[in-house]
């Protein structure tokens, strides 16, 4: 079979063809990042985007940032309020707001909502991660606020009981887990008024609006989640690193969850956390493994959830062999082609695992391709952004 014959260009026809071809229009379409920070792909994305919003129906967008502070960008698109320079510093964690294509993309979803009654929305969907985690002091004191009386304790006792939030940001529990305060007496008791905070939320959902609803949910699972980490940072066991991976897709899948709520979203996030099978990475001698976010999320999604990987042919001059998966699809004919990946997996034999010079690149798994729905593949990249 020619590869041609289950490719197409990546375009607007493509990706709503694509969308046709699928057992369910997906609550979720996932468009992973084989490397972060690729111009090209950022720029597609943003053309997809548009396609789905103006075509397809689509009416929010998740990225791989800080949920929290993704209600900045959230407040800016919807109502206007911030200048789009102080969001894209306030508004994205992991350095995202330094890449071009995430300011374009809300210039546009802020100009879009100026002229359509219809608003779109943005969210965040980590956790306030990164291999530490930070204070749950917003998320604690933001839930604890829009609830009513009686309640499990004061603002002044969080306030005592959270203390300075640099014993909780300390960059050191990375590598030393007695450094971490996760598991002190302090910690405990902040996980049982989360979760007697979050008990309250249920019972009194009826007098909050369906935005302070929707602020309270996250600000408890934030909460919730964040303790877990910090309690799990402090243990030195050999399963701390597995355990904290896990934590962590199990956070971003509680938030797809709720942005599946609101119909139709694109997701944006790295490769490793869309897939449906386990993600496996090495961590110094250590081989982890867990599921993904993507993979948590289908369990309860089903068809309504489907997941687009992204791969790069040459980059610089990093360039595939022919016999790999990339190598193959370096034959299109498009810069930038959509391949239907089981029909690829069914048609190629055997082929050769990549190897790329590029430490941040994750080539395709030629044995994963019947667990994906698509491939985005871009035959060059050339704009990269180094990492760290």
């Amino acid at each position: 079979m020619d590869i041609k014959d289950m490719a197409r260009p990546l375009d607007g026809a493509g990706i709503s063809g694509f969308l046709r071809s699928l057992p369910a229009k997906p609550l979720l379409l996932g468009l992973g990042e084989a490397r972060h920070f690729v111009g090209e792909l950022g720029e597609l994305r943003n053309e997809i985007f548009r396609h789905l919003v103006e075509h397809e129906g689509y009416r929010s967008f998740a990225i791989e940032s800080d949920c929290l502070m993704g209600l900045v960008v959230d407040d800016h698109i919807t109502t206007g309020a911030g200048t789009l320079d102080d969001v894209m510093e306030r508004g994205f964690s992991h350095g995202f707001g330094e890449f071009p294509a995430n300011r374009e993309l809300v210039r546009w979803m802020r100009a879009y909502n100026e002229e359509h009654d219809e608003k779109l929305r943005f969210f965040g969907f980590d956790g306030p991660l990164e291999y530490w985690a930070a204070s749950p002091r917003q998320a604690l004191t933001a839930l604890h606020a829009l609830l009513d009386g009686p309640l499990p304790c004061t603002l002044e006792t969080l306030d005592t009981l959270l203390g300075p939030d640099d014993r909780w940001t300390n960059e050191a529990t990375v590598m030393d887990p007695s450094q971490s305060i996760g598991q002190s007496a302090e910690a405990q008791r902040l996980r049982l008024i989360a979760d007697d905070l979050v008990a309250l939320l249920d019972t009194q959902a009826p007098r909050l609006s369906a935005e302070d609803r929707e602020r309270a949910a996250l600000y408890g699972r934030t909460a919730v989640g964040l303790l877990r980490y910090h309690h799990w940072m402090a243990d030195a066991s050999p399963e701390r690193w597995t355990r904290l991976s896990a934590l962590r897709g199990a956070i971003m899948a509680a938030n797809l969850r709720a942005v599946a709520e609101h119909g139709p979203a694109l997701v944006f996030t790295h490769n490793l956390h869309l897939q449906r099978n386990k993600s496996l990475m090495s961590f110094g001698d250590q081989a982890l493994e867990w599921w993904s976010a993507g993979a948590i999320a289908e369990t309860h999604l089903g068809d309504r959830y489907a997941f687009l990987a992204s791969a790069l042919g040459t980059v610089g001059d990093d360039t595939p062999p022919s016999d790999t998966v990339e190598g193959l699809l370096s034959t299109l004919p498009w810069d930038h082609s959509l391949i239907d990946a089981r029909r690829l997996a069914e048609a190629i034999t055997e082929p050769a695992p990549r190897i790329s010079h590029d430490f941040a690149y994750f080539p395709l798994d030629p044995a994963q391709l019947d667990m994906i729905d698509g491939v985005v593949f871009l035959k060059q990249a050339v704009r990269l952004k180094k990492l760290g």
